[in-house]
């Protein structure tokens, strides 16, 4: 299959990099999203504007989501104006973390219009898509994944497919389960090195070395010490995460004990008024004691 026009839908802190990214690659982008603002540079940079998620699709080959919320993607795809409206041939790729039931639901939605879906959220991060460095984790027809790797190839580095619709999003699961516990560990010890009377930049510099190591410390753990909470992710949607999570664990009679303490502290958060910081903010909770 043969892939040079692509619609973008959702031009967010995400989005607007990996839309970037298909544009440098050679690709035709044309782009929608909820709020035109948040278009313009890319706009400006040369990418065709549509005033509906239908109107991206259809002339795409390709078309891709990244927004917000499950209740978002369902209707992107599913609403009267949304891709599968329109759509007829080609692939949809949603790569929002949304639900693994979801991704099949409209698997088969796309499947009776002779559509290839593939669900493939992906971690990185506003830096992974800055820098085209994402993880990107796919379900769907495995053929489906072979025609659109070219696609995948301009705006991540780590691409794998898991298997049938929803395993891109189970997978995801998983990536989110492990940064939960984990930024609860870089914010209790960047906490402890400093009641302790400890510098805890050098503390982070050294640790960071060894068997402590990761993503998380190393980039968001340099966020907190510098008070920078502004979002690569934002705290609204690593909640959404989480509780997406919590319930297909709970379907399979599953204990997650840290995912649930974890998002019971993000939840303290947000009900403070912080859901548009990044994830990294947890330190607040921490500090605040």
């Amino acid at each position: 299959m043969e892939i040079k026009n692509i619609g973008f839908v959702g031009t967010g802190v995400m989005g607007s990099s990996m839309a970037r990214h298909l544009k440098n690659a050679g690709f035709n982008v044309s782009v929608y999203n909820r709020t035109k603002s948040k278009a313009q540079p890319l706009i400006d940079e040369g990418m065709r504007w549509c005033d509906t998620p239908a109107e991206a699709a259809k002339d795409a080959d390709v078309v891709i989501s990244i927004v917000g919320y499950p209740k978002d993607v369902e209707e992107v795809y599913l609403g009267d104006k949304g891709i599968l409206s329109t759509k007829a041939g080609g692939i949809v790729i949603d790569m929002t973390t949304s639900s693994p039931t979801l991704a099949k639901k409209i698997y088969e939605a796309a499947k009776a219009k002779g559509v290839s879906s593939l669900d493939a959220p992906v971690s990185g991060g506003d830096l992974g898509a800055k820098n085209g460095t994402l993880a990107i984790m796919v379900g769907g027809d495995e053929a489906a994944f072979n025609d659109a790797r070219p696609v995948f190839e301009a705006m991540g580095k780590t691409i794998n497919f898991f298997g049938p619709a929803g395993s891109g999003q189970y997978t995801k699961m998983a990536n989110q389960i492990a940064i939960a516990a984990g930024m609860l560990g870089v914010a209790e010890a960047l906490f402890y090195a400093k009641r302790m009377g400890l510098d805890p930049q050098k503390v982070l510099e050294t640790i960071e070395t060894g068997a402590a190591g990761s993503w998380s410390l190393s980039n968001l753990g340099r966020r907190m010490l510098k008070e920078d909470y502004a979002p690569g992710f934002y705290i609204k949607h690593f909640i959404k995460d989480m509780r997406i999570a919590i319930e297909s664990a709970e379907e399979a009679g599953l204990e997650l004990p840290g995912l649930l303490k974890t998002k019971e502290l993000y939840d303290i958060l947000s009900d403070k008024g912080m859901d548009d910081n990044g994830t990294q903010a947890i330190i607040k909770w921490y500090l605040n004691q």
